[in-house]
C-alpha cells in the first residue's frame, strides 16, 4: 500500500509543480492525460510493473484512388489522401505531416512509386540541362549550331592569297 501511495503522491506532486510553473500553458482537458503519463513514468522508474492498456491497432487507411489510377496521367499524380491531382506530392505530404516513405508504407506502395509527375519532371530536367546544371567543370553547354544566313557573303582573309609565282 505504501508503494502505491508514494507513486501516486509523487506523480501528483510532480504534476502540481508542473502546472504551478507560469510558463506552462495547457488546458484543463490535458491535465488528466499528463497526470496519467507522469504516473506511468514514476512507476517505470520505481521498477513497478503497471498494467497498461493494450495498444490500439494501427488505423486502416483507405486510399481515395487506386495506385494505378493515381499514376494514370503523365501530367499529375493523384493523391491517395484526398484524391486531388498534384504535380509533386512532397509539399502535399509535408502539409499532412508525412514523408514519402511513410506515404508509401501507409498505402503499401512500392519503393519506386514516384512523388513527381512525369511531364513536370521532364520539364525540370530540360530546364536544368539548358542552364548547364549537372555538367563537370570545364565542359561547355552544347548548343545547336545555327545555320548561317543565305544572304551573308563569306569573309575574305586580310592577307592576299599566295600565288604560285611568288614561290
Amino acid at each position: 500500500m505504501t508503494d502505491d501511495i508514494n507513486v501516486v503522491e509523487l506523480a501528483t506532486e510532480l504534476t502540481i509543480a508542473w502546472l504551478g510553473n507560469p510558463n506552462t500553458r495547457t488546458t484543463a482537458d490535458d491535465v488528466p492525460a499528463f497526470l496519467q503519463s507522469m504516473h506511468a513514468a514514476v512507476s517505470k522508474l520505481s521498477g513497478e510493473q503497471s498494467v497498461e492498456a493494450p495498444e490500439a491497432p494501427a488505423p486502416e487507411y483507405t486510399p481515395a484512388v487506386t495506385a494505378r489510377k493515381s499514376l494514370a496521367s503523365k501530367d499529375h499524380i493523384i493523391s491517395m489522401i484526398d484524391g486531388k491531382p498534384y504535380k509533386t506530392l512532397r509539399r502535399h505530404l509535408a502539409t499532412n505531416g508525412m514523408t514519402p516513405a511513410e506515404y508509401r508504407e501507409r498505402y503499401n506502395l512500392k519503393a519506386d512509386y514516384p512523388m513527381v509527375a512525369e511531364t513536370y519532371s521532364e520539364s525540370r530536367r530540360a530546364m536544368a540541362k539548358k542552364i548547364g546544371l549537372g555538367r563537370k567543370l570545364g565542359q561547355t553547354v552544347q548548343k545547336a549550331e545555327e545555320p548561317a544566313p543565305a544572304s551573308a557573303k563569306p569573309r575574305r582573309s586580310a592577307k592576299p592569297a599566295a600565288t604560285a609565282d611568288a614561290e
